[in-house]
């Protein structure tokens, strides 16, 4: 697999950090997770529950190693120091700063592993103002001007429901490691990888930014129809709604043609998109007038036929029944020993000759203790000594 090989030691818990270490081990990295060995990730505690895992949990977990591990204790901290230098990589998202009250700063990080590549994922950096203030998904999207832009013109900013900025500050973390990994290959030096919630967030800002650079004008929240497009958006049709979107001149064409509209296409006050924009419902309302005539699925039918971009709005019940998204094997289920089947989401880059796999399902806390830290020459008195001290887990077994 692309990154088999590589062994990647991962301090960080609820989802920024564990998505960018699940994305690591889906393309073939062992991942070593490093848990409190009393209460373990957070999130194995949230969601839905069942058979004694969180499905939540498993989702982000899966092709992980866990080690219970005290990281406040003295020995604790000599086995993460042993952990380090036996690694390509080091994932954690405390705040800035921890790391070196932990006495595992640049330079100590360096010393145990002269090429070691460290990424930090935060809520705000590792410089400037906020660095030391806390951070969570909402926050970011508050303060990125991500929530400005979103719902409907004279209506409050509104959030997205998944914890978009968790999720993309992870992307971008397992992105920015796989390029570390790459120059290591051509110079041999490792690197620090720095990425941070807010920041993620105003980098997926897009053509609104563009423009408000470009303009100063702030753009107006457009809901579901599109900032620099028209007509674009949910139309209504006899049965519910569908989703057009004629990105261009081209295409907005073939709508036309689509809607047995084309005579809309000669009059003036249509005939480029800034006026369209100008006259964006009522250009809307004459389409509309013609997709009430039929049905959603006649729509998309039609629609797709005349090359135009077009797709139902689907509900998590009826995503998973999708046939592109079965195609696409964008939910998998894994046997979990003791927890019986779980399902979750599959992968969503495809390789030809090294496709992305469940491996491992997730881990039970501490079940790979003992056998990572005899693979790194932990002795089996070290380890029983240990045990007794609590300082790392006696759950070393999958359930």
């Amino acid at each position: 697999m692309p990154l088999s090989g590589i062994r990647i030691l991962d301090l960080t818990r609820i989802i920024s950090g564990p998505y960018c270490t699940a994305l690591l081990a889906d393309l073939g990295a062992e991942v070593l997770k490093i848990e409190s060995p009393e209460s373990g990730d957070p999130v194995r505690e949230q969601g839905v529950i069942r058979e004694g895992i969180s499905w939540y949990f498993a989702n982000y977990n899966r092709n992980k190693k866990s080690l219970g591990i005290d990281l406040y204790s003295q020995d604790g901290k000599a086995l993460l120091a042993r952990l380090i230098s036996a690694s390509d990589v080091v994932v954690e998202n405390y705040r800035p700063g921890v790391m070196e009250k932990m006495g595992f700063g640049p330079e100590r990080l360096k010393a145990l592993r002269p090429d070691i590549i460290h990424c930090s994922i935060n809520g705000f950096g590792d410089t400037g103002p906020y660095r030391d203030r806390p951070a969570f998904d909402f926050v970011a999207q508050a303060m990125s001007g991500f929530m400005s832009l979103n719902g409907a013109e004279n209506e409050p900013p509104l959030r997205a429901g998944p914890p978009i900025s968790d999720l993309i500050a992870g992307l971008h973390g397992a992105l920015g490691i796989t390029a570390a990994l790459l120059r290591r290959g051509r110079t041999g030096r490792g690197d620090a990888v720095s990425v941070s919630l807010l920041s993620s967030m105003v980098s997926m800002l897009s053509f609104h930014a563009s423009n408000f650079l470009a303009s100063g004008v702030v753009p107006p929240r457009s809901g579901n129809d599109h900032g620099i497009a028209a007509p674009y958006g949910l139309f209504q049709t006899s049965d519910g709604q569908v989703a057009i979107a004629p990105s261009n001149e081209g295409v907005y064409r073939k709508l036309l043609d689509a809607t047995g509209l084309s005579h809309i296409g000669e009059r003036a006050e249509f005939s480029t998109n800034a006026l369209r924009m100008e006259r964006r419902q009522e250009i809307k309302d004459i389409i509309e007038a013609r997709t009430r005539e039929h049905s959603s699925e006649y729509w998309i039918q039609r629609l797709n036929d005349f090359g135009v971009p077009c797709g139902p709005v689907l509900g998590l019940a009826d995503v998973f029944d999708d046939p592109q998204v079965k195609d696409q094997e964008m939910a998998i289920t894994v046997n979990h020993p003791g927890h019986g089947d779980v399902s979750m989401l599959g992968f969503p880059i495809k390789f030809t000759e090294a496709p992305s796999s469940c491996r491992l399902p997730a881990p039970e806390l501490g079940a790979d203790t003992e056998s990572v830290l005899m693979s790194i020459g932990v002795t089996a008195a070290e380890i029983e000594h240990l045990q007794e001290t609590g300082t790392i887990s006696t759950r070393c077994t999958q359930a």
